[in-house]
């Protein structure tokens, strides 16, 4: 492409690319695509992007295309890869000048330089970092800023390389430039505080910018370019003074007041200056013990004193609290349990938090942790009032204590409290006795604290267990909290009831059950939503613990369940009704057949829920989950819920339909239980397995599952689903098999044996393609064990059940072989009495005797079967399904659990002496290995 001529068309098809007529764009898109490979493109795009005359899209645009080239050709490797002239003339041209006007194409430039550096920096491109070094000297203001900002992100990616050579050259790179970056960074920063102090914001605001680049470049030097920090002064210089700095800000903060321009800015910068310290104490423990006191004490003063006040805003303080939290439960600051095995490093960084941690200093950090952070807000009161589903779902949020200030509060607190119970524990039991007995609903001051003192006790379950009686404490305060009715006492009955649902699994008896089910049967008609939500939440907890037992429960499930349900019809986020229909899940669960009779409402409820939830993929996994335990609960009534059920089945596991990435899992494991707890097969049950062919090639985690399906059919009924799936499946397995581990193997084969065991001669017929390679892999002794026992079961089966077909087996593959049929069948008995050791489970071994024996013309009683019952359950036992009783009544009819493996020997053996004759018996006899006659003497004496 000639760079002179090209530069019209390609502009004005980037041009095109910009328009919002898809009749314009798309042909332009496709145009610039077919370019991407030729010679010369990027150059025309280089000198595009640098034309600042051009319209701002149409730049923007060649810069996207620019940066996605170097991913697809920038490598010497890649296909259609550029040439190494044009990628030198490239180099150099993005590095002429830094004068991009346009901050978000400038942004975009950054970044495309630094994608060039991590594969071309510093041995094809040298000149990189003196250029930039040399421009964020200049004087142009702007000139300044862009290289600077060119600077940090080519520092980024070269830091986040992590081969160790790749390591070597940044470190190499950081010993270079790391004085110059403190001075640029020194510089900016008092040039900032100079302008800030002035009142000259503009000018301020543009040094800030400096001084938050120059900074986020010493970050990331600071973190990963030397292997031992702490002997690099530099390095430790920068550290110290990060303290003086943040100080120095956050006054910034309080002069400049949350009006100023710089305010947002300056909050950054702040919280970039805690990201400094954190990350360089996570890479680099060891050589942050020197900085742990200096730490504690600035970021103590900081969250728990007077200092903090006017000035710390909420994302600080949770850096703060991370600082601490990180300290405290570090790894290697803790001494090993025998004092002699530990580092000296360990021994010093325990002795500084020793010295630190005193008993006051703990004192006043746990009280200000309950009676300051642990208040609810008055933010968070109002969300209560106004939008209580929201409040209730964001008080029992994820993993999100390292940005938001309440669970980083209530981690921190756990942290402490873990590692400085002795000092804590009696603090935070003064606190509870101090608030003894009804609250006066009139001073909310006195609510709010109770409110925090009790989650502290909750959070804290396990660390009080050897202090706190909690049975006589329920039963001697806490019951008589939950039946104070005032609204306002609402904060102290969704407190309490949580408190329980903390402690129902550390120390709570058993006897008390039936009094907590009345509280909870109570509690889910309180007037609150909120006190409804966090009650149902304790309930799962409750149903959930080991010392859950149902016939506690069941006087109750009734009553509870129909709350339940109206709880989940109440509701309207997403993640209430999900949190609403774990719970309903969990009681299904634990109470089994049980639920029958109160379902009916569910029932006729989830289909409209799931029509409701097309948007909410995440809801109708919760959904899935409910009917799992719903089909489990109702087992063959189930088949009532196959209108609704088996359209949710097909959607959630047909890989065409989008919401199958959310939906697969559940929606395999519920149509297994689905099958396992059906009565009959019907024809739509039949249909769904049309989306099994695509699940089979995607060979996913979910593959296991899959065959557990197959099998559920063929157990359900193995006639009409061979017959209409039998080949597809055939030819599913022959892919698989050509590319699967052995463990994969052996569940393909699995499906095989089972087949063979319920259907025969149906089995054997559907399954001929892969019966070549089972007996290939007998004859030639299969290393793999388990592989090899599968192999002898399938063929097991054959022999015993359909002996035709393993005539014309043999025939087929004696032809194969160019063997005769004798000497192949004689290959085939020696392999497989060889390797008879492989075979682990007894009823495979009695099968292969079964099977060997079977060939003569003509057992062991304890795998006989002579009737079937249905078994007595004890309480804690579940029922069985519909597949495990067609599992006992398939085992009644096999061979191997109803005919004696003695009298079938004795049988084949006497039929064979009267073939040959005594004497020709005689001399058959004398062959035989005279230690196994013995053994079949043994065997057969008693008969």
């Amino acid at each position: 492409m000639d760079i002179d001529s090209a530069s019209s068309v390609v502009l004005q098809a980037l041009t095109q690319a910009t328009s919002q007529d898809t009749a314009v764009l798309k042909p332009a898109e496709e145009q610039l695509r077919q370019w991407e490979t030729q010679s010369g493109f990027y150059s025309v795009l280089l000198n595009i992007f640098n034309n600042h005359m051009l319209d701002v899209n149409v730049r923007w645009l060649a810069v996207l295309y620019f940066k996605n080239g170097i991913d697809r050709y920038w490598r010497r490797v890649a296909p259609n890869a550029l040439s190494e002239e044009e990628k030198t003339s490239l180099r150099a041209g993005l590095i002429t000048n830094f004068n991009e006007p346009v901050n978000q194409i400038a942004t975009q430039i950054a970044v495309l330089i630094a994608k060039v550096a991590r594969l071309d920096c510093p041995r094809q491109w040298p000149e990189l970092i003196p250029v930039l070094l040399e421009s964020v000297k200049g004087q142009d203001g702007l000139q300044q800023h862009r290289a600077l900002l060119t600077f940090y992100h080519v520092t980024k990616t070269l830091a986040s390389k992590r081969l160790a050579q790749d390591k070597r050259l940044f470190q190499d790179l950081a010993s270079g430039i790391y004085s110059f970056a403190c001075s640029l960074w020194s510089h900016h920063t008092d040039c900032f505080l100079q302008q800030i102090y002035a009142r000259d914001e503009p000018t301020a605001l543009s040094s800030l910018e400096r001084t938050l680049l120059s900074l986020k470049v010493l970050r990331k030097l600071t973190v990963h370019g030397f292997q031992e920090p702490q002997q690099n002064m530099e390095v430790m210089g920068f550290l110290n003074a990060v303290f003086e700095r943040l100080k120095e800000f956050l006054e910034c903060c309080r002069q400049v007041g949350p009006e100023s321009t710089c305010r947002e800015k300056l909050e950054k910068t702040i919280i970039l200056y805690t990201k400094v310290l954190l990350d360089f104490l996570e890479y680099h423990p060891c050589a942050f013990i020197p900085l742990i006191q200096r730490s504690l004490e600035f970021a103590v003063s900081y969250v728990f004193t007077p200092a903090g006040e006017g000035v710390a805003f909420e994302r600080f303080i949770v850096q703060c609290m991370n600082l601490i939290k990180m300290i405290v439960k570090n790894e290697a600051y803790k001494p090993a349990k025998n004092i002699e095995d530990s580092k000296p490093e360990s021994l010093e960084a325990h002795k500084i938090k020793t010295a630190f941690f005193t008993h006051p200093t703990l004192t006043e950090i746990g009280r200000r942790l309950v009676s300051h952070y642990f208040l609810l807000t008055e933010e968070e009161l109002t969300m209560w009032e106004e939008d209580p589903e929201s409040f209730a779902v964001e008080e029992t949020g994820g993993d999100s204590w390292k940005y938001s200030l309440r669970p980083c509060t209530e981690v921190l607190f756990l942290d402490i409290f873990h590692n400085y119970s002795q000092t804590l524990t009696p603090v935070l039991l003064e606190m509870v006795e101090n608030l003894q007995g009804p609250t006066n609903v009139e001073n909310p001051v006195q609510l709010l604290m109770k409110d925090a003192v009790y989650n502290a006790v909750g959070l804290a379950a396990y660390e009080l267990f050897d202090s706190v009686d909690f049975d006589q404490w329920f039963k001697n305060q806490l019951l008589g909290e939950l039946q104070v009715s005032h609204h306002r006492y609402k904060l102290i009955r969704r407190r309490v009831i949580w408190l329980i649902g903390q402690w129902i699994s550390v120390k709570f008896k058993s006897v008390l059950r039936p009094l907590l089910y009345e509280v909870i049967l109570s509690l889910m008609q309180d007037p609150d939503l909120v006190v409804r939500i966090e009650t149902a939440t304790t309930l799962k907890l409750t149903v959930d613990d080991f010392e859950f037992r149902t016939e506690q429960f069941l006087p109750y499930l009734e009553s509870i369940f129909g709350l339940l349900f109206h709880l989940l019809q109440q509701v309207t986020e997403c993640d209430t009704k999900m949190q609403v229909l774990h719970v309903i899940s969990c009681v299904i669960e634990r109470v089994n057949i049980q639920i029958r009779p109160y379902v009916g409402c569910l029932v006729q409820y989830l289909p409209l829920l799931w029509k409701q939830s097309e948007e909410h993929n995440m809801l109708r996994c919760a959904i899935l989950t409910t009917l799992i335990h719903l089909v489990q609960g109702l087992g063959a009534e189930s088949k009532n819920l196959y209108p609704f059920l088996l359209p949710v089945i097909q959607l959630s596991t047909d890989v065409s339909q989008p919401p199958h990435v959310y939906l697969l899992e559940d929606g395999l494991e519920l149509w297994l239980v689905t099958l396992e707890n059906s009565p009959a097969v019907t024809p739509e049950l039949l249909r769904i397995f049309q989306n099994m062919s695509a699940l089979l090639e995607l060979s996913s985690e979910n593959l296991r599952t899959c065959f557990q399906i197959v099998n559920a059919y063929i157990y359900l009924s193995a006639s009409e689903f061979l017959q209409n799936y039998g080949e597809s499946l055939c030819q599913s397995f022959s892919d698989l098999l050509k590319d699967i581990t052995n463990e994969g193997q052996v569940q393909v084969l699995k499906v095989v044996e089972i087949a063979l065991k319920v259907s025969p001669i149906l089995g054997s017929h559907m399954f001929q393609p892969l019966l070549p390679a089972v007996f290939r892999g007998i004859v030639d002794g299969e290393r793999y064990p388990v592989v090899m026992s599968t192999y002898l079961g399938i063929m097991g089966r054959i022999l015993l059940q359909n002996s035709s077909f393993f005539s014309s087996l043999l025939s087929k593959m004696a032809s194969e072989c160019r063997q005769e049929m004798d000497q192949l069948l004689g290959s085939v008995i020696e392999m497989w009495v060889d390797r008879m050791d492989n075979i682990t489970q007894p009823e495979r071994r009695k099968l292969s005797a079964l099977a060997l024996v079977s060939l003569l013309p003509s057992d062991n009683s304890c795998m006989l079967m002579s009737h079937f019952e249905e078994p007595k359950l004890s309480d804690d036992e579940e029922p069985p399904t519909e597949q495990d009783k067609r599992k006992k009544l398939l085992a009644l009819e096999d061979p191997v659990h109803s005919v004696s493996l003695q009298h079938f020997v004795y049988e084949k053996l006497k039929a064979q002496q009267g073939l040959m004759g005594d004497q020709g018996f005689g001399v058959l006899m004398e062959t035989v290995d005279t230690v196994l006659v013995r053994q079949l003497q043994e065997f057969l004496q008693n008969l």
